[in-house]
Order: C-alpha cells, then sequence, then structure tokens
C-alpha cells in the first residue's frame, strides 16, 4: 500500500467524499493523489460529495415491512426540496434503503455515528483474536485496520454493500442517485423493528414435540 491514513484523511477533506471511496481511490490509483482527485472525479462521487454541502431540509419518512409482519423499518431521507421528495425516483430511494436497513440491520447510519467507546472495544476485541492467533506483533495493527473496515460494513448502513448490487455501498448508490436528481440527499436517522427481539424465546426440545405429536395422531 503506497499510502497512509493521514492521506486518505487529506483526501476526504480535499473532495468530501466518503472515507472508505477515497481509500479505494488511493488503491486503484496506487497512492498518487492527484491522480486519485481525477479518479473520484470521474467517477462522479467527487461530484455528488459537493453537494452534500448543501442543506437537505425537505425529504420523506417512509416505512418497509417484511416477512409478514416480522421486521419493520422506519427511515427519513432528507432532499433539497419538497418537488423532489414526492417524485417516484426519490420515493424508490426510500424504499431501497429501508430494504437494506431490514435485510442487513446496521446500528448506524455512518462511520461517524459509531460511539468512540464501542469502536475502542471492537479494536481490542480484534487485537486479542489476531494474538491468538499466534499473529506477529508487528503486523497485528494492519490486521486490526482491516478488520474494522468488516466491522463498520457490518454495522453501518452507509458502508454496507447494496442487496439490490453488491458492487455498489449505500454510499455509492446515494452518489449515483445524487448526479441523476441533482439534488443532495441525506440519510438521517432510522429505526429497526424485528418482532420478538430481546423477548425470551420459548426453547421447546424439537424430538420431544414430534413425539407428542406422533402420539396425538395415534
Amino acid at each position: 500500500m503506497n499510502f497512509t491514513a493521514k492521506d486518505v484523511a487529506e483526501l476526504r477533506a480535499k473532495t468530501n467524499a466518503g472515507m472508505m471511496d477515497c481509500k479505494k481511490a488511493l488503491v486503484e490509483c496506487d497512492g498518487d493523489f492527484d491522480k486519485a482527485i481525477t479518479w473520484l472525479r470521474e467517477k462522479g462521487i467527487a461530484a455528488a460529495a459537493k453537494k452534500q454541502s448543501r442543506i437537505a431540509s425537505e425529504g420523506i419518512v417512509t416505512s418497509y415491512i417484511h416477512m409478514g409482519g416480522k421486521i419493520g423499518v422506519l427511515v427519513e431521507i432528507n432532499c433539497e426540496t419538497d418537488f423532489v421528495a414526492k417524485t417516484d425516483a426519490f420515493q424508490e430511494i426510500g424504499h431501497d434503503v429501508a430494504l437494506q436497513i431490514a435485510a442487513s440491520a446496521p446500528k448506524y447510519v455512518r462511520i461517524e455515528d459509531v460511539p468512540v467507546e464501542e469502536l475502542e472495544r471492537e479494536k481490542e476485541i480484534l487485537r486479542n483474536q489476531a494474538l491468538n492467533e499466534g499473529k506477529p506483533a508487528q503486523i497485528i495493527e494492519k490486521m486490526v485496520e482491516g478488520r474494522v473496515k468488516k466491522f463498520y460494513q457490518d454495522v453501518c448502513l452507509l458502508e454496507q454493500p447494496f442487496v439490490k448490487n453488491p458492487d455498489l455501498t449505500i454510499q455509492s448508490y446515494i452518489n449515483e442517485k445524487i448526479l441523476q436528481i441533482g439534488e443532495k440527499i441525506s440519510i438521517r436517522r432510522f429505526a429497526r423493528f424485528e418482532m420478538g427481539e430481546g423477548l425470551e424465546k420459548r426453547n421447546d426440545n424439537l424430538a420431544e414435540e414430534v413425539e407428542k405429536q406422533m402420539k396425538g395422531i395415534k
């Protein structure tokens, strides 16, 4: 890898693109900073990120119910104008994002939303895992960095692969829609409900249950 975390941060500051997009740009361009900026512009990522500095106070709250009422999602998605909020295209974005939340169960919208305490706790677990695997001390931090990326993909909505097209992250999907619609699009917040979550479940022995049913038949 011909770049550092500082390079990723500087590229992000310069383009407003997401952290993972900046990292990918530097990977694709062998660490060349100027080429990475061009790569982001060619992909439309930088242009979409630029719109993120605008104010988006309109939008919708939409819902999605899955598996016959077993999983439900509410999500607020913002845009710049009420006109866009009422379009079929924007409604479709809301449906896609709600579907993603139902399917992948993220905890947070973006990386910045992850509490520092939770991140540090996760890093400590990952370090201990690497130590228990007998990995050399000098590569453990690099391993932790790679595994933290997977952690972000698990818990952060914008970092997750899009269930309808795993070649895109949700952030990349939103960037594409920003370019199509021409307005800032922002996922503000969501709530996901899974029926029975947190409740004590009945844990009957399957063999005993089958035996009872068979006796009933006789």
